[in-house]
């Protein structure tokens, strides 16, 4: 189901640029629940789970990466988009890329109790 972004870096980088290409890789892009035939309460289960994931990633961050995060979030940059643009330790980096690989999982599994079909990578 979901589709992992990537981010291609050509010629030289900086080392902030090789932590950026290595965040991309964490981020997963899930589809648009609203082009699904889902009932309220099967979409509102299905958004509580990201909200859980966004909370749960919210909490790997440190004070000044929560803050920056909000700011690109209030600017009009989407979560996945905004959490790209902190430069995140490699321990943040593996907790949040854990964090994306069960909420696929919990994902998937309300889409099969739901019947819908997945998108596979």
């Amino acid at each position: 189901m979901p589709v992992t972004t990537s981010a291609a870096t050509f010629g030289f980088h900086t080392p902030s640029q090789a932590i950026y290409a290595s965040a991309a890789s964490l981020v997963t892009t899930y589809p648009s629940f609203s082009d699904l035939d889902l009932t309220p309460l099967q979409r509102q289960r299905l958004q509580s789970v990201l909200q859980r994931r966004n909370k749960e990633i919210q909490a790997v961050l440190d004070i000044s990466q929560r803050d920056t995060l909000r700011h690109q979030i209030h600017s009009g940059h989407s979560f996945n988009q905004a959490l790209l643009s902190l430069e995140l330790q490699p321990e943040q980096q593996h907790l949040i890329k854990a964090i994306e690989q069960l909420t696929s999982l919990k994902l998937k599994a309300l889409l099969v109790k739901y019947s819908v079909p997945s998108v596979s990578n």
